[in-house]
């Protein structure tokens, strides 16, 4: 009998194509994805934070020709010390914009301020909004463990209009400085980003004004060989699922 997929089905293998070799049984399926079948959407607190803690895996799905967005909460306002909060939006939007084009994603910013955001009903409606509009198959956002206050009220505006609009997607929570920032991460999955490393380490660089390169170089790098050791592969990015998602699928590249 010949088996039938739907779009939320082909979310399980899509990145299989890139990620890793599969060794699912519906391989023909995966083959079957056409450019542009899945949209991706990633919630970050500052321009940056979406590139570290899962700019690999957003980079296989552009790479895949998946339509991908990023919302920033915030334009990273104070991330530039000595500079005016409008000086800074201005820089740190056009970072964020090149890293976004080396992802093959697309930046939109949710309107919030750095140092200043908030978690109401009116912001929570507000993220709904914006993530309605890209209609996702699969969201990612920060752990809600985390010592910026920035990063939590990311997590939990994205996990409150992911509750609003009953739970229509999957949703994954990244890590983005284990230990320093992020509290309290247990993987739950994995996906090697050896194919899209120096991709992401590209759209993280983007990021001048926050020396992106020694970030990289004293966390990040030392991040992703850990977890590449623990899912077995030269470099990985981790996530966690949080269940009860209609339709969700293990994340492609996490079963080793």
């Amino acid at each position: 009998m010949e088996e039938i997929w739907d779009r939320r089905e082909f979310l399980a293998y899509a990145l299989t194509l890139t990620a890793m070799p599969s060794t699912a049984g519906k391989v023909s399926a995966a083959s079957q994805i056409q450019p542009g079948s899945l949209k991706v959407v990633c919630v970050g607190g500052h321009p940056d934070d979406p590139e570290s803690g899962c700019g690999g895996t957003l980079s296989l799905y552009g790479a895949a020709g998946h339509k991908v967005t990023v919302i920033y909460l915030t334009r990273g306002e104070r991330g530039i010390p000595g500079t005016s909060l409008d000086e800074a939006a201005k820089i740190r939007t056009a970072e964020a914009e090149a890293a976004c084009r080396l992802m093959g994603a697309k930046a939109v910013f949710a309107g919030q301020i750095d140092g200043t955001t908030e978690l109401t009903r009116a912001r929570v409606e507000e993220m709904a909004k914006l993530v309605d509009a890209e209609a996702p198959d699969v969201v990612f956002t920060h752990w809600p463990l985390d010592t910026h206050l920035d990063h939590q009220i990311a997590s939990l505006l994205t996990v409150r209009a992911w509750l609003a609009r009953s739970r229509r997607f999957p949703l994954y929570f990244f890590e983005v400085d284990l230990g320093a920032q992020t509290m309290g991460f247990a993987p739950t999955q994995y996906v090697d980003i050896a194919k899209s490393r120096e991709t992401k380490k590209r759209a993280l660089f983007a990021h001048k004004s926050q020396d992106g390169e020694r970030i990289y170089r004293d966390y990040h790098q030392a991040m992703e060989d850990f977890r590449g050791r623990e899912a077995r592969v030269t470099a990985a990015e981790a996530f966690v699922l949080l269940p009860g998602a209609q339709g969700a699928q293990k994340l492609p590249g996490t079963s080793f």
